[in-house]
């Protein structure tokens, strides 16, 4: 926890001197997406109230708002938690990303588009790959997913999709091995983005639902071994 409590002071400059709760929703979502806040992990309001430099009612309402976006979850007289994921809520998380990225690339105008970001991901994954980081790829994937989305050009998907993909995460932490789920994906990423790259939208999509498939039976598959153990 004192490695993750040191990233967020290193966040309290984005609060600026008018600090709300919407905003540290946004760093904390940003942390759990990015893997700072395990599953089941206890959220302590000294400890992230401090860190910050917020009050205990804004770090609340925080909480609050992100226990509506599935993020947390608070247990009575025990406190606010990380959300630990079923493996319903897996289904549920990748039926919202076909039907949303699928529906974006499909959307598309005509070429060219804005990929700049996109391959910027698919960047920042070779180097993760290169390095050994596999959770650094993962984010990286995240990344590419997000950049997707956004060439919908629509605030709107782009908020819907921001708490998807921090649920995403969330999905990501029961994986016991995070280099054989990621790495695959890299090159799925480069195909996807050549794809958008040439014009083929429709190609593009077709990668992307074939992806999004192949992911979601590969986290299924460990979700349900470990619930086996589990129980």
């Amino acid at each position: 926890m004192a490695e993750q409590l040191t990233g967020l002071a290193d966040d309290r400059a984005l609060l600026g001197r008018t600090s709300t709760a919407e905003r540290v929703s946004d760093i904390l979502r940003s942390r759990i997406a990015e893997g700072y806040f395990p599953p089941g992990t206890r959220l302590s309001e000294d400890s992230i109230g401090g860190a910050l430099g917020v009050s205990r009612n804004t770090l609340r309402e925080a909480f609050r708002l992100l226990t509506h976006e599935r993020l947390l979850v608070h247990e009575l007289n025990r406190g606010v938690f990380v959300r630990v994921l079923s493996v319903e809520d897996v289904e549920d998380i990748y039926r919202t990303r076909g039907l949303v990225e699928c529906a974006v690339v499909r959307g598309l105008g005509k070429p060219p588009y804005a990929l700049d970001g996109l391959a910027e991901a698919v960047a920042e994954g070779r180097r993760a790959a290169r390095e050994g980081d596999w959770k650094v790829l993962g984010t990286a994937n995240i990344h590419f997913h997000r950049e997707l989305v956004a060439l919908a050009g629509s605030d709107r998907t782009d908020e819907l999709m921001r708490s998807v993909f921090a649920e995403l995460r969330l999905a990501f932490h029961v994986v016991d091995d995070p280099r054989r789920l990621h790495e695959p994906y890299l090159a799925r990423n480069q195909q996807i983005l050549e794809a958008l790259q040439a014009g083929d939208k429709g190609g593009a999509e077709k990668l992307l639902a074939v992806y999004l498939g192949d992911s979601l039976e590969r986290v299924v598959e460990v979700y349900r071994r470990r619930v086996g153990e589990e129980g």
